[in-house]
């Protein structure tokens, strides 16, 4: 498979595959993916989808990625669909080492712009973006096994509380010279007595 990188994650595989399995996450670990539009209530089952946007704003293009097969805490196998650039497959193997596991992606397209160029142009761009893809999966992985490591929760299931703080002074000034600015971009003009 194109595309192939593997990476070391400081994690339990069950670590890796809890982060797969919250939907929402993923464009802040797949490169490329923009925004999230919804995620599956069924995510991560067989047939499941997240619907998703690649690009960048205001180019995007809608894509919609399906769950193929889930075998925690081995391996998943994901069909990505990106508007006319077509098709692609991903699996993603996951095994456990001395260090906490092992993450390898694979990336095929299968249809598409992509499937008719030639590989020489597409597979080092892909192993590129692939392997920045492994690292910001690392980094939300590991985060986890840190908050885990440390007795801290690793799903806010509410919005903290918080305790009253002054912000920094320079922040402060910045805020008020954004809101005063916002105010006189929306006073009406000198004269005007229609407000």
């Amino acid at each position: 498979m194109a595309g192939g990188i593997a990476r070391v994650m400081r994690c339990t595989p069950d670590d890796v595959f809890a982060t797969l399995a919250d939907g929402w996450l993923y464009p802040v670990w797949v490169v490329g993916a923009a925004r999230m539009r919804a995620v599956s209530p069924e995510w991560p089952q067989q047939g499941s989808a997240l619907h998703h946007s690649l690009g960048l704003w205001p180019v995007l293009i809608d894509d919609t990625t399906e769950i193929v097969s889930w075998s925690p805490p081995r391996r998943v196998r994901l069909r990505a669909q990106a508007g006319p650039f077509g098709r692609a497959v991903v699996v993603i193997d996951v095994r456990e080492h001395a260090e906490g596991c092992v993450v390898r992606m694979g990336e095929e397209p299968v249809a598409g712009a992509a499937r008719l160029l030639p590989r020489v142009l597409w597979a080092p761009l892909l192993r590129a973006r692939n392997r920045e893809t492994l690292r910001r999966l690392g980094f939300l992985a590991e985060g986890r096994r840190r908050e885990r490591d440390a007795g801290e929760q690793t799903a806010r299931d509410e919005v903290p509380e918080t305790q009253p703080a002054d912000a920094d002074a320079q922040a402060q000034a910045d805020v008020h010279a954004a809101t005063d600015a916002a105010a006189d971009a929306g006073a009406p003009p000198a004269g005007d007595r229609s407000a």
